[in-house]
C-alpha cells in the first residue's frame, strides 16, 4: 500500500511540474487579465460539470470572500450553484446550454468567463465559453489535452494532460488558489506585477 501511496503523490507532483513548465506565461497572463478585471469592477462567471463545478465553486467563494488576506469581496459567479436554472433549461431546452444561457443572461462586455473541463471537451462548457466570446467576455480555459476542442473558445487557455482525471483536478484546484492569491497580492498591494 504504501507504494501505491508514493506513486499518487509522485504523479501529482510530477503534473504540476510539467504543468507550470509549459504553462507559465498563459498564467501569468490570465492572472494580469482577472486582476485588471477585478479591479475595473466587473466579474467573473465560472463553470463546469461534476468535480469542474466544484472547483467552479469554491474558486468563486474563495474571491467572494477571503482567501489568505482580509480585503473587500471580489464579484465571482459559480453558474453550478442555482438547481432550478439548471434543471429548467436541461428540461425545457439542453443539458448543453445550461451555462451559455446564463452567461447570456448576467455575462457583460469585460467580465470574464472561466471554463473548467478535465477532457477540454464538454458540450457545455464549450457552448458557455462560446457565449461569453460572442458577449465580449475574456474567455479562460482551464482544460485537458493540448488541442482539446474548447481551446478554440478561449483567449487563454491552460492545458493539464497525460494523467488520469484525479491527477488533472488536483492541478486545476491549484490553478485556482494560485490565480486567486496572486490576484489577491495584485489588488490589495502584497505582489507587484513584472
Amino acid at each position: 500500500m504504501k507504494s501505491d501511496v508514493l506513486e499518487i503523490f509522485k504523479l501529482s507532483m510530477k503534473m504540476q511540474e510539467r504543468f507550470i513548465t509549459e504553462n507559465l506565461h498563459v498564467l501569468e497572463e490570465i492572472i494580469r487579465s482577472i486582476a485588471g478585471i477585478l479591479g475595473r469592477g466587473n466579474k467573473i462567471l465560472l463553470f463546469g460539470n461534476g468535480g469542474s463545478a466544484a472547483d467552479a465553486q469554491h474558486i468563486a467563494a474563495e474571491f467572494v470572500n477571503r482567501y489568505l488576506i482580509d480585503r473587500p469581496p471580489l464579484p465571482a459567479i459559480a453558474l453550478t450553484t442555482d438547481s432550478s436554472v439548471l434543471t429548467s433549461i436541461a428540461n425545457d431546452f439542453s443539458y448543453d446550454q445550461i451555462f451559455e444561457k446564463q452567461v447570456k443572461a448576467i455575462g457583460k462586455n469585460g467580465d470574464a468567463a472561466i471554463g473548467i473541463s478535465t477532457s477540454g471537451a464538454s458540450r457545455n462548457v464549450i457552448r458557455g465559453l462560446h457565449a461569453a466570446r460572442q458577449l465580449g467576455l475574456i474567455t479562460i480555459g482551464i482544460g485537458g489535452p493540448p488541442q482539446s476542442p474548447m481551446k478554440d473558445e478561449c483567449r487563454y487557455y491552460l492545458d493539464v494532460h497525460g494523467a488520469p482525471t484525479p491527477r488533472i483536478q488536483e492541478v486545476h484546484l491549484l490553478i485556482g488558489h494560485t490565480i486567486v492569491e496572486i490576484v489577491d497580492g495584485i489588488l490589495f498591494g502584497t505582489i507587484r506585477e513584472d
